[in-house]
């Protein structure tokens, strides 16, 4: 028997192995997870992503090359309608494999090997990459000089607040000093007012008297 160009031989044959595989394929796209031993699982896995990438190409030649495969119309159907959908952003890597220990009886290690379904989520490019760490940068460094700009402005108003509060302290002796000087001059005036308008009273009630004394006397 020829020796098998990758990993052990499945079966009695490259016949039987050819649909040994094809049938776990076809078991893989209907229950999208499988159990099998690991030896399978690993030589299953190249044949049904090269499915799944027929399946992703959707013409139909391509489903004329799956269908040379799998027999199970049902099977090529939904391979192309619902599970090529769900992996058509991701790039390779559409099965997953995992070891579950050994089987009780015979100890052979066997392996659960299912579809990878979940949405991809695309990394940034390097150069998109550099470009956001750029633009954070420059972000960072536009909000640090916005604040060295309010430190600086707040640092400003307050010298001036201070400045104008020493002029207030310098200018506020004088001011009294002038109010006062004010006051005392009013004060005095007003004194030399009422002692004129005394003199004034004191005059006017003299006269008076020595009118009446005249007249008296004629």
């Amino acid at each position: 028997m020829l020796k098998p160009t990758k990993g052990p031989r499945l079966g009695g044959g490259p016949a039987h192995e050819r649909l040994l595989l094809a049938n776990l394929a076809a078991a893989l796209f209907t229950h999208k997870s499988i159990k099998t031993t690991e030896t399978k699982a690993k030589r299953l896995r190249p044949v049904a992503e090269r499915l799944i990438t027929f399946a992703k190409r959707g013409d139909l030649h391509a489903r004329r090359r799956v269908l040379g495969v799998i027999g199970d119309k049902g099977v090529v159907h939904e391979l192309f309608t619902e599970i090529a959908p769900l992996v058509a952003e991701r790039e390779g890597g559409y099965t997953r494999i995992t070891k579950l220990g050994f089987r009780k009886g015979d100890n052979a290690p066997m392996a659960q090997i299912e579809l990878v379904l979940e949405p991809v989520q695309k990394k940034a490019s390097k150069s998109k990459a550099s470009a956001a760490a750029k633009s954070a940068a420059a972000d960072q460094e536009a909000s640090e000089a916005k604040a060295a700009e309010a430190k600086a402005a707040d640092a400003e108003a307050e010298a001036e607040e201070t400045t104008e509060a020493a002029e207030a302290t310098d200018e506020s002796p004088a001011q009294d000093a002038q109010v006062e000087a004010d006051e005392a001059a009013a004060e005095a005036a007003d004194a030399e007012a009422a002692e004129a308008q005394d003199v004034a009273q004191d005059a006017a009630t003299g006269a008076a008297s020595k009118e009446n004394t005249q007249r008296d006397g004629k």
